[in-house]
């Protein structure tokens, strides 16, 4: 079964300068492996690469388990940071949101 990623999960995001931070929490602890499984580094790098300097280095992705949580670092997706992006609401809870209307094999 595939299903978006709001259906599992929820997001808290931040940013400092030209990086996005996007942790993806599981509402339940059986979901946390689906978003181990489902949620690379890959997939977030292709999810957001239309908004990504793609200069500005490797997405990175930390695990925390004892939270059932994912944290990706995106250096580059504020275009230059919130205060300087020409962008429209580029600020982490707008990338959050989008992040979460990725499919996932359940």
């Amino acid at each position: 079964m595939t299903v978006a990623l709001h259906e599992i999960a929820h997001t808290r995001t931040g940013d400092k300068g030209d990086t996005s931070n996007i942790s993806l929490i599981a509402y339940r602890a059986e979901d946390y492996a689906v978003l181990l499984r489902e949620v690379t580094v890959d997939k977030v790098e292709a999810w957001f690469a239309h908004l990504r300097d793609a200069d500005a280095g490797p997405v990175r992705r930390y695990e925390l388990p004892q939270l059932r949580a994912l944290n990706f670092v995106l250096p580059g997706l504020l275009r230059g940071g919130v205060t300087r992006s020409l962008a429209l609401d580029a600020h982490g809870k707008c990338l959050g949101a989008a992040l979460l209307g990725m499919q996932v094999r359940r």
